[in-house]
């Protein structure tokens, strides 16, 4: 740290020799260093990863207040209890329901009141979040109010809090129409990812997921899509069960997230790859509540700027087909109601507001590349839209005939 006194000496004869000095520079930095593991069996009681994470050096303490999203609790609940015992962790167990239209701060108060009731200790006993993504950033954000600091453990049970919500420092919820309005830079000291939490989610969760996962392969990793183009469906329906390609791209997947969001953590550059996905769909997810998850709306987006980038010659038309095809296959949809002109407008209005008067727009090059671009027009957008629209008409009479 360094403080530096005025730039400009004060007239002479208004001050005697002594006087204090009236401003002040201070200048500091803060070095962030946080743990992401895949950690297989985290609730095995002869496991001591989840006991041990986010502790700091020296004596430790054995009280947790644990904050668990209430169907992972039902499911998992007497594992954690079990694993607490094991381990000899005196865990008080805070119940919480966490879905899209739960994502407010009202729900950011309940984790702090828990967390006031438990009397803890902010220096040496971290929280434990079990759940997903929604529970992750509601956690997150109380966390980092509480005393101004307090440090938490994320074990992300979806596959969106696996490869996306789970592993950045970022912490939010929503206010008012808008999608994490309201947030912080807070991470955790340790993600401990367990893809076994995978077995218990339905079909329809997985593939919210995989379109944060298909984000990354579209714009940064060529080998991760054709992965998921040659496994996606297997994976899905074994819920990434078993080693071999799973487990590959769940870890380019995670790689591939931190990559991105190591060197630019604060968010200094606007211009963001992992933003693809990301300029229409928050306005999207938030009109269509409870109807989309956060990822069906990701893929609304990555299908609607695949075929813009079509129209510009960033992707040929085979390739703009292969991506489709694959969503479609992933049960993501390529098209909603929604995409229609005022609202997809209103969309890229509140992005170029949230990226300082800019679109700065990730849109592909190919597959594994992407370009940031300012002048995407209105025009562009429908155009797309209608597009999609007609696609999505030709596979329901397909779909159609092959029942008929």
């Amino acid at each position: 740290m360094s403080v530096t006194s005025p730039t400009r000496p004060a007239p002479a004869g208004l001050f005697t020799s002594g006087d204090p000095v009236r401003s002040w520079t201070v200048s500091t930095a803060k070095p962030i260093r946080y743990q992401v593991d895949f950690t297989p069996g985290v609730l095995s009681p002869d496991n001591p990863a989840l006991a041990t994470a986010g502790t700091p050096p020296g004596p430790a303490t054995s009280r947790r207040l644990v904050v668990v999203e209430s169907r992972v609790n039902e499911l998992y609940g007497a594992r954690i209890r079990a694993y607490a015992e094991a381990n000899r962790l005196d865990v008080t167990v805070h119940v919480l329901p966490a879905h899209e239209r739960l994502k407010t701060m009202e729900s950011v108060f309940g984790v702090a009141r828990a967390m006031d009731r438990f009397g803890i200790d902010r220096r040496r006993e971290p929280v434990i979040a079990v759940g997903g993504g929604v529970l992750l950033d509601v956690v997150g954000l109380a966390c980092s109010l509480y005393r101004r600091s307090t440090p938490y453990v994320r074990v992300p049970t979806t596959l969106i809090g696996l490869v996306d919500a789970g592993v950045g420092a970022k912490t939010g919820v929503n206010f008012g129409p808008h999608k994490n309005r309201l947030g912080t830079y807070h991470p955790a000291e340790a993600t401990l990812l367990d893809p076994a939490f995978l077995a218990t989610l339905d079909r329809r969760h997985v593939a919210n997921g995989m379109a944060e996962i298909l984000k990354i392969g579209l714009v940064k990793d060529r080998r991760l899509f054709d992965l998921l183009d040659r496994h996606g469906e297997r994976l899905l329906a074994e819920r990434f069960a078993g080693s071999g390609p799973g487990e590959e791209v769940l870890a380019r997947a995670v790689h591939g997230m931190l990559q991105e969001l190591q060197p630019n953590l604060w968010e200094h550059r606007l211009e963001r790859v992992v933003d693809y996905g990301h300029s229409f769909s928050p306005t999207l997810e938030m009109r269509a509540l409870p109807e989309l998850l956060h990822g069906e709306a990701v893929a609304l987006d990555m299908a609607l700027t695949t075929v813009v980038a079509w129209r510009r010659g960033l992707v040929d038309a085979s390739r703009r087909d292969q991506v489709l095809d694959l969503m479609t296959r992933l049960g993501l949809p390529v098209w909603h109601p929604l995409c229609e002109p005022g609202v997809l407008a209103e969309a890229l209005a509140d992005t170029v507001r949230h990226r300082d008067g800019r679109q700065r727009l990730p849109l592909p090059v190919g597959i594994g590349g992407a370009v940031f671009v300012d002048d995407l027009t209105q025009r562009e957008i429908d155009r797309a839209a209608r597009l999609l629209g007609a696609h999505q008409r030709r596979l329901a009479a397909a779909r159609g005939a092959r029942h008929a």
